[in-house]
């Protein structure tokens, strides 16, 4: 029985990361088309995700305990602030260097850096298949991003975005172990951390908007729709993630199987946005769906 429990939990758990990378995909790729509007469409997608999910929230708060020590607020505080960080340092890499640099710098130092975080600070124990399927992971994203065009590193802006991409992705590692910390060791609930998380980062965001709150609603113009979208999915796939590791999935894994959402990425822009589907990207693709089952079997 107790083998039987094991399986279904280690499934659910998968299930739970693989339909996350399909609505973080989904989401991805709503908020690409608002992309000139900036920090006023992070603010008020956040703000739509805020009134959303809040009475779930309101509900657990009602019905579960939730010990608010300094552990606690502490989590929150630092998850909204770095999960703002890496939206700012995203946007700041995209004017520095290009697309194709920094977005894959950034998504594959992202799991590593937080697989290395899980074995050091959550005391995780790495296999010979983890960090193979961890590595196969990294290298599929490189390669459906760049497309195998690997000298465009060697040039001063591709080095700038490279070192935007790595600071992102610490970023990323960042609130990937934080928040693993929070739902695994402190017990808070997904959904609570997550709306908390975001909370913080709209009151951190307000000062910017209202001192510039022409600007902001000029910058909308159009996207009203895709930031109440992105408000919706965004959370909801980052929650069930959180819930994977809630149920005890190793944080070591979770992180680089989530990256699935860059397959799915590439599969949606090849056949909603009909972008160019090039060799190295089926190569990207399968590779990381290798890695994924490494993992998913270590």
């Amino acid at each position: 029985m107790a083998f039987r429990l094991g399986v279904s939990m280690s499934f659910l758990s998968l299930a739970l990361v693989v339909l996350a990378a399909f609505i973080h995909a989904t989401w991805n790729l709503l908020a690409k088309r608002a992309a000139a509007a900036g920090p006023a469409f992070v603010f008020f997608s956040t703000a739509a995700a805020c009134l959303f999910y809040l009475p779930w929230v309101a509900y657990l708060l009602a019905t579960r305990l939730l010990s608010w020590d300094l552990s606690v607020v502490t989590c929150i505080v630092l998850s909204g602030a770095l999960h703002l960080a890496y939206s700012l340092c995203l946007q700041r890499g995209y004017q520095a260097a290009d697309l194709s640099i920094v977005y894959p710098v950034a998504r594959g130092s992202g799991p590593m850096l937080s697989t290395v975080g899980a074995f050091l600070l959550l005391g995780e124990q790495p296999t010979a298949a983890s960090l193979l399927g961890l590595i196969a992971i990294v290298t599929g994203i490189v390669l459906i991003s760049t497309q195998g065009d690997f000298a465009k590193f060697r040039h001063p802006e591709a080095q700038r975005g490279v070192r935007w991409g790595t600071t992102t992705g610490s970023m990323i590692a960042g609130y990937t172990v934080v928040d693993g910390y929070g739902v695994k060791a402190l017990g808070v609930h997904p959904v609570v951390l997550d709306w908390c998380a975001s909370a913080v980062r709209l009151a951190m965001l307000l000062p910017w908007v209202l001192s510039h709150h022409r600007q902001s609603i000029a910058l909308m113009k159009n996207h009203w729709l895709l930031a109440i979208a992105v408000g919706a999915l965004s959370p909801l796939s980052y929650i069930l993630v959180l819930f994977a590791l809630r149920l005890g999935a190793p944080l070591s894994v979770v992180a680089p199987v989530r990256e699935m959402s860059m397959m799915i990425g590439a599969l949606l822009g090849i056949l909603i946005l009909r972008e160019r589907v090039g060799p190295w990207r089926i190569i990207g693709c399968l590779v990381l769906l290798i890695g994924v089952v490494l993992l998913a079997g270590s």
